[in-house]
């Protein structure tokens, strides 16, 4: 194993019992109290699939696809990361099988292993170690989530790489976290530890024993339970940390401080470290459990059955309800159904603020499009992201400006109105991964605007994920009717975009309408960079709007 760059610790968190058990939020929880005692952080995800990664995955099978800055399309725990340390992740915080698999190979074809029988061991799991020491860089501590649950046999080798590290680095450099499930019964009205007792079986048969067992429940976990597991899992029982379900995912870190787990790790690694300062996530908890006024944000899209595909944007809006100390009550509402719904106006008409989230595809665009033309009519604050903004635009040309037919090439490539285009550079494309606009790219606001009052700069950088832009060609009655593009992405492609009517060359990046109370859409998705501790400043402006629109219609 190459030698480390400075004397870096590794907290391996896995997984039992069942898959989606909270390993993400756990691993996340730790490095937020690392964080809290001073010591910097950096977070991997070893990912079991054999996708080179989930950026062409369906959301019902995957979930959120999370962009990083460098334009990586992620797995959606590396959100948690992001939102819980305040830390940028990238390409190097996220390693699939398939990336693992796919590099042995490519060695293999160049003949750099000499001839040799390429194996599981050494060839993959000295693959997944170089990942992983790549991650830890300069980083005080890199804490790796093993995705999957222990037993499947995607996972194997990367959990024995996890027992190989362990074995090289010595267990004063090492931390094994185990998160399980600790079901109640309730015909028999106690909480049960089989399940957790036979995950560790699995994991001490692979070589690896628990240093820490953090086990899920729906209940408190009494003393005697505690010890039970200790008993039959070999580990003191101080460390089995209980992590009962709790109103919201930022308790998390307060909870883990109060059963111990931080000095836990802290004294098995020998770790010199100040006290954990938990003043801001304390802060946060209050905010969420004592807000006194409540907003209701409908979200209309087309995944709706399944939250976790827009997982980033419901933090965000939540963030911005922490910013202004209210709860935010989110209503999904199928796309499809407000297409077919007779009075697609009754599906909204509850709705303090209308949010259209981003997505690919034609199915449900109709029923979009009447739910932004609700927003526009009534004044009610709307907020659109990516496909959000331009069918904000599709809108308008069409009931706004007579452009009958009006459409995206995306859904209608015979428009008469292709008011949204293919980007330039995508049309010679023929593979789908990582092949769109993706990542960090700058923007340009006009001084003045809605855009530019809420950031409080001219000057910002925000991820993007799209194929699609809005066709500058046609802007030109849009804007003679109202619709302020306010801001722009003015690097390269200024040189070779069509000017807008104005003279400004560049991609379209934000659109407003001035006399509406709140009407806003961009282009990227600021759902990205959105923090408990520091809500994006669009999101908290929308949550401001839905609250105020609230309060104008409540009677005193």
């Amino acid at each position: 194993m190459a030698p480390r760059r400075r004397h870096t610790k590794f907290i391996f968190v896995t997984g039992g019992v069942v898959s989606s058990i909270g390993k993400g939020i756990s691993a996340s929880s730790i490095a937020a109290l690392m964080d809290a005692r001073g010591l910097k952080v950096t977070m991997l995800k070893l990912d079991p699939y054999l996708n080179v990664d989930p950026g062409t995955m369906n959301p019902f099978q995957h979930g959120e696809v999370f962009v990083t800055d460098d334009g990586a399309e992620t797995d959606l725990d590396l959100g948690h990361y992001e939102r819980f340390t305040g830390a940028t992740m990238g390409r190097i915080n996220n390693v699939t099988s398939g990336q693992i698999y796919a590099h042995v190979l490519e060695q293999e074809r160049r003949g750099d292993f000499l001839g040799g029988t390429v194996q599981v061991i050494p060839h993959i799991t000295d693959e997944i170690k170089r990942r992983i020491m790549a991650a830890a860089d300069t980083a005080d501590i890199c804490i790796v989530e093993v995705g999957g649950t222990v037993g499947d046999i995607e996972s194997q080798p990367f959990l024995e790489t996890v027992r190989q590290m362990r074995l090289e680095l010595g267990r004063e450099n090492t931390a094994s976290v185990h998160v399980t499930y600790v079901p109640y019964i309730r015909t028999a009205g106690e909480l049960k530890t089989k399940p957790t007792q036979h995950s560790v079986i699995a994991m001490r048969a692979i070589g690896i024993q628990p240093d820490i067992i953090v086990c899920r429940s729906e209940r408190p976990m009494p003393p005697e339970v505690k010890r039970k597991i200790s008993l039959f899992c070999n580990v003191p029982p101080e460390c089995v940390i209980a992590a009962e379900d709790v109103a919201s995912v930022y308790e998390m870190p307060v909870r883990f401080h109060e059963e111990g787990l931080d000095q836990r790790l802290i004294d098995q690694m020998n770790i010199w470290a100040r006290e954990a300062n938990l003043s801001e996530w304390r802060r946060i908890v209050d905010r969420i459990k004592n807000a006194t006024t409540e907003v209701n944000i409908a979200i209309v899209g087309k995944y709706a059955d399944l939250k976790e595909s827009y997982k980033s944007l419901n933090e965000a809006l939540l963030h911005g309800g922490i910013a202004h100390g209210c709860k935010v009550k989110l209503n999904f509402i199928e796309a499809e159904d407000l297409e077919k719904s007779e009075d697609g106006a009754a599906l909204l008409g509850g709705a303090d603020g209308i949010l259209i989230p981003g997505g690919f595809g034609r199915r449900g665009t109709e029923g979009k499009i009447r739910g932004i033309q609700c927003a526009r009519e009534n004044g009610t604050p709307f907020f659109g992201i990516c496909l959000g903004l331009q069918l904000a635009t599709i809108e308008f040309a069409r009931n706004v400006c007579g452009m009958e037919g009006a459409n995206s090439t995306e859904f209608d490539e015979a428009t008469k109105y292709p008011i949204v285009d293919f980007l330039p550079e995508q049309r010679g494309i023929t593979q789908k991964g990582a092949t769109m606009r993706l990542g960090a790219c700058d923007c340009t606001l006009e001084e003045g605007s809605l855009a530019a009052r809420l950031y409080g700069t001219t000057k910002i950088m925000e991820r993007h994920r799209h194929r699609y832009e809005v066709n500058n060609e046609f802007l030109k009655p849009l804007m003679d009717k109202g619709l302020k593009v306010s801001g722009l992405h003015t690097g390269e492609r200024s040189t070779t975009s069509e000017a807008l009517p104005d003279g400004r060359k560049g991609l379209v990046e934000v659109i407003e309408l001035p006399d509406h109370p709140f009407f806003i859409g961009c282009q990227f998705h600021p759902e990205y960079k959105s923090r408990p501790r520091a809500p994006h400043p669009i999101f908290a402006g929308f949550i401001g709007a839905a609250l105020k629109y609230r309060l104008a219609r409540t009677p005193v």
